[in-house]
């Protein structure tokens, strides 16, 4: 079937104008008759409404009246007894000041602040070598026996002593000898364990020692 063939067709065309144009002359029919009054007048009846009255709940019962608080009144102050005003004694004339002498009061005397004791004089400088020194512990030489077999009856012998802190004798040097090497050794030995009183100081000390044969 050739369906282009049928688009062209004129006469399908006129079969649907026809219709068209058929329903426009029912509706003017319709128009003229009436047909459109009546459907009015049904649309313009009066609609009936019915009105439904809102439910009034019933109004709260009022407030209770406010309690009234009584004050409780103060009592009145107790009547005070009259008491009558003292007796007022007259005025009496004022006698003449009396000046009395006046007291002199002597000046206080002076404070005298005493003056302060002398300081002590400062302590004399020892001397470089000590002389006189007396030991706390002595041992005394002894005369030598070579030398009582060489006839020598008497001699003496200055020694020079190195004294500690603690008073110990540290050395012992020989500074002169008469008659020379005889009595050294010895001097040498007993020197050596003397001990002087401690000064916490070293110092030097110088001791002359005597011989002779008895």
């Amino acid at each position: 079937m050739d369906f282009a063939r049928q688009q062209r067709d004129p006469t399908r065309h006129l079969i649907g104008i026809s219709i068209v144009i058929l329903v426009h002359v029912v509706v003017i029919y319709a128009l003229v008759t009436g047909l459109a009054r009546k459907a009015v007048e049904v649309i313009k009846k009066p609609l009936t409404a019915t009105i439904i009255e809102e439910i009034k709940l019933p109004p709260p019962p009022p407030p209770p009246p406010p309690k009234k608080i009584e004050i409780p009144k103060a009592p009145p102050p107790p009547e005070q007894p009259y008491v009558p005003p003292p007796d007022i004694p007259p005025p009496v004339a004022p006698s003449e000041p009396v000046i009395a002498a006046p007291s002199i009061t002597p000046p206080p005397e002076p404070h005298v602040i005493a003056p302060p004791p002398p300081a002590p004089p400062p302590p004399a400088p020892k001397p470089a070598i000590r002389r006189g020194l007396v030991p706390i512990d002595k041992v005394d030489p002894v005369f030598p026996e070579r030398a009582r077999r060489d006839g020598v009856e008497s001699g003496k012998v200055v020694a020079r002593l190195q004294v500690d802190e603690k008073g110990s004798v540290t050395e012992v040097r020989i500074v002169s000898a008469n008659p020379p090497r005889v009595f050294d050794r010895e001097v040498i030995r007993a020197l050596s364990m003397w001990r002087f009183k401690p000064e916490g100081d070293k110092y030097e000390a110088e001791v002359e020692v005597n011989f002779r044969l008895e």
